[in-house]
């Protein structure tokens, strides 16, 4: 892992987005925080190496915000966090280039394997 790496968490709930922020840093992550994927888009250039987003969110949940930064030919890795069991949220996060889907309540241990896994498969140093 190189001090490059900067996780944009986006999450609606203060409590839940406080957690993975503190299971991030703890894992030796820079962290960057948003409370919605509006807010999250206009953290994107940041220097962002991966965001974990809640999928469900107003004005603009995880999917939306998926399709917008994909929409703009970002390809930057994104990790789902959710409680919905919905198989339909698993195709459409492959659709969409999305490297894991975690449930709540997101467990530290596997946070930090999905994140490490997703900057692999992105060519990034882990």
């Amino acid at each position: 892992m190189t001090d490059q790496e900067n996780i944009l968490v986006v999450e609606d709930n203060d409590f839940v987005r406080m957690q993975i922020m503190r299971y991030l840093k703890d894992s030796g992550y820079g962290t960057t925080e948003a409370k919605d994927g509006d807010e999250a888009l206009t953290k994107m250039d940041a220097g962002v190496s991966l965001a974990v987003v809640d999928v469900r969110m107003e004005p603009m949940g995880g999917l939306d915000f998926v399709r917008a930064l994909r929409g703009k030919n970002n390809e930057t890795p994104v990790i789902f966090v959710t409680g919905d069991e919905n198989t339909d949220l698993l195709e459409q996060a492959a659709k969409w280039g999305v490297g894991a889907v975690l449930m709540k309540p997101v467990m530290k241990d596997r946070l930090v394997m999905a994140v490490q896994k997703t900057l692999k498969m992105r060519g990034r140093a882990v």
